[in-house]
C-alpha cells in the first residue's frame, strides 16, 4: 500500500469547516523522536529515520525529482528491515546499535492527532509541541492506494477535496522541517543547499 497526502496549514475556521459532516475516529497522542548523524546523512537525502511509540519507522522518499510527490514517501516499518537497509549487524538493542554508527536523536515533538473519515478521505487534524515547548498546527488530507501508478491521480482527488472544503493550496512545512527552520538553523540550511527543502 502507498500513502499520498497533502499537508495544509488550518485555521480554527478551517478545521471547522473541512471536518464539518465527518466521522470522528478517535484522537491520540504519540511522541517521535527523529535520527541523524552529524552531517545530517539521512535528511540530506530526504530520509527520515523516527521512533514513534516505542517503534522504529524509516522513511524513504517517492518522489525522485517530481515535485508533484514531493511529500509521498515509502514507509519501511520494524527494526529488522530498517538493519537490512542500513547493513547494522544485531550487537545490542537498535538504539545502541544505531548511535554506534553515528545517529542520534536531533527533534523530539509531541503530536496530538484527531482523526476523522469524510468522503472516503482520511483527515488528520495535528496540534505539536516541539521540546522547546512552542507549537505547531497542521492538517493532512490522505488517501491510500494499492500501486505505486495510482499515486497521481490520488493526488489530484485530494487537491479537488481540499478546493471543495475551501482550502488554499500553498507550500507546509513538515513539522520536523519546522522546528529545524525554529531551533536549529544549520541543520536547515544543509538541507535548503541539498534541495531536500524547496523555498521556490
Amino acid at each position: 500500500m502507498f500513502e499520498v497526502e497533502k499537508k495544509f496549514i488550518l485555521s480554527e475556521s478551517d478545521a471547522k469547516k473541512l471536518v464539518e459532516g465527518a466521522d470522528f475516529v478517535g484522537e491520540k497522542t504519540f511522541t517521535d523522536v527523529y535520527y541523524d548523524t552529524d552531517e545530517f546523512a539521512l535528511t540530506k537525502n530526504d530520509i527520515w529515520l523516527r521512533k514513534r511509540g516505542g517503534y522504529f519507522e524509516l522513511k524513504l522518499p517517492m518522489h525522485l525529482g517530481d515535485k508533484n510527490f514531493s511529500q509521498q514517501y515509502q514507509e519501511i516499518e520494524g527494526e529488522e528491515k530498517i538493519r537490512e537497509i542500513f547493513a547494522i549487524a544485531k550487537i545490542n538493542d537498535f538504539e545502541s546499535d544505531i548511535e554506534a554508527f553515528g545517529y542520534k536523536l536531533f527533534c523530539n515533538c509531541i503530536t496530538t492527532r484527531k482523526k476523522f473519515k469524510k468522503e472516503g478521505f482520511v483527515i488528520d487534524l495535528d496540534s505539536v509541541v516541539y521540546d522547546d515547548k512552542s507549537t505547531y498546527n497542521i492538517g493532512k488530507i490522505e488517501l491510500l492506494v494499492e500501486e505505486k501508478k495510482q499515486m497521481a491521480e490520488a493526488l489530484e482527488k485530494i487537491e479537488k477535496f481540499a478546493q471543495k472544503n475551501g482550502l488554499k493550496s500553498s507550500p507546509v512545512k513538515e513539522r520536523v522541517i519546522e522546528y529545524l527552520s525554529r531551533s536549529k538553523p544549520d541543520h536547515y540550511r544543509a538541507l535548503v543547499e541539498a534541495g531536500v527543502i524547496d523555498l521556490s
